[in-house]
């Protein structure tokens, strides 16, 4: 009996066999997840948040010496790595400007890194600001003449195109601002990145004697348009737009001759002294060759403005972006125009000077001007080796 109990004591039952191992599987896996957990988050992180720890830090700043001690070195190249993050992010984002546009104190700089992380980055923004950018440069090309004989309209016309940068006043400084200096004259232009071309435009300089050696010495790779006209009509344009400002002057005829009965032009008028195209061009050779000069035709300008602009954009190095899709014919103005842009309501014409009814000239006095005018037209023709058909 004693031994039967002894045996049954010794001897464990199913239940407590199940709880013991039960048990043991529950330690284990216990035992096994807080080794994960010591691994994964006890140790050092593999991929560190340096924002994180920049601002762990910074919320440290209130502990005690010691502890701030013994936190300096680990903050301070957390702060190291969160620069290097925020100039790695705003990389993509920054344009290529002018140092000296950009140069300032560290503590603007500062301010400005402030605001980049406070505001997103606009796209728009970053496209209008480029405006900005970019340096004034001296020309590289110069429309230098012919007063009425379509300046302006080449002007507004080659300035649409995308790589020309053009100055919309006449600054008149290789005839009359000379004295100011290329740092005055630099000024006055616009910004132009470097692929793009700076243009300005005075009419006048064709016939100011000083002027080819002066933009010489700026540079003699300066390429130069001209454009010309019928001397007849041009000299009938300049006396038109003359009397609209100064109502009293003496008749077209009275002006244009010495000598009408003997048919003796007086050359000294300025009216007509302009369209003596030849002597002109002749104080340019001496500076420039004839392959600098590109000769565009008033007349052409007017029925194929899309053709002449094109060679134009050709002389220049362009690409012909500009085209007929460009232009179309005002018929009350007697004169092409730049089709509305996507931004206006409105055709863009020259201004209401352009194209306004000539005063009536006899004909007897046109037909001795076009005799006048025949000797130096065929030389300029032959000069230009080109023939514009006046006569």
């Amino acid at each position: 009996m004693a031994n039967r109990v002894l045996s049954s004591r010794a001897a464990p039952s199913s239940s407590s066999k199940f709880s013991s191992r039960f048990m043991f599987i529950f330690t284990l896996s216990l035992s096994f997840t807080y080794v994960c957990y010591s691994v994964l988050f006890c140790s050092a992180p593999v991929m560190p948040s340096s924002r994180f720890e920049e601002r762990r830090c910074a919320r440290g700043d209130s502990a005690n010496a010691k502890k701030l001690l013994q936190r300096s070195a680990a903050c301070a190249e957390a702060r190291n790595s969160s620069r290097s993050e925020l100039k790695a992010t705003a990389a993509p984002l920054r344009l290529a400007p002018n140092r000296s546009e950009l140069s300032g104190t560290r503590s603007s700089r500062a301010r400005g890194a402030d605001t980049a992380r406070s505001k997103p980055a606009n796209v728009s923004t970053v496209s209008a600001s480029a405006q900005r950018y970019g340096n004034k440069k001296l020309p590289n090309a110069l429309i230098v003449g012919v007063k009425k004989g379509g300046t302006r309209a080449v002007l507004e016309f080659i300035r649409i195109h995308p790589d020309v940068r053009a100055l919309g006043t006449e600054p008149h400084f290789f005839d009359r601002n000379y004295d100011k200096g290329m740092d005055w004259y630099r000024g006055l232009m616009p910004r132009t990145l470097d692929s793009q071309i700076t243009m300005e435009k005075t009419p006048s300089y064709y016939v100011t004697r000083e002027a080819p050696r002066r933009i010489a010495s700026m540079s003699q790779d300066t390429k130069l348009i001209v454009v010309v006209r019928n001397p007849v009509t041009r000299a009938i344009s300049d006396y038109t737009q003359t009397l609209s400002k100064k109502p009293d002057i003496p008749s077209f005829e009275e002006l244009a001759f010495k000598n009408k009965s003997q048919g003796l032009v007086d050359t000294s008028w300025n009216a007509i002294r302009i369209g003596m195209y030849i002597l002109h061009l002749e104080n340019w050779l001496q500076y420039f060759r004839i392959s600098q000069i590109h000769f565009v035709s008033g007349e052409r300008l007017i029925t194929d403005p899309a053709g002449e602009l094109g060679r134009v954009q050709d002389f220049l190095g362009l690409k012909r972006i500009i085209t007929d899709k460009h232009f179309y014919f005002n018929r009350t103005k007697g004169f092409p125009c730049l089709k509305k842009p996507e931004s206006s309501s409105t055709p863009r014409c020259l201004g209401k000077s352009k194209g306004r009814t000539h005063v009536q000239i006899d004909q007897e006095v046109i037909e001795q001007l076009r005799d006048f005018y025949r000797p130096f037209n065929v030389k300029f023709y032959e000069m230009v080796g080109h023939d514009f058909r006046w006569d």
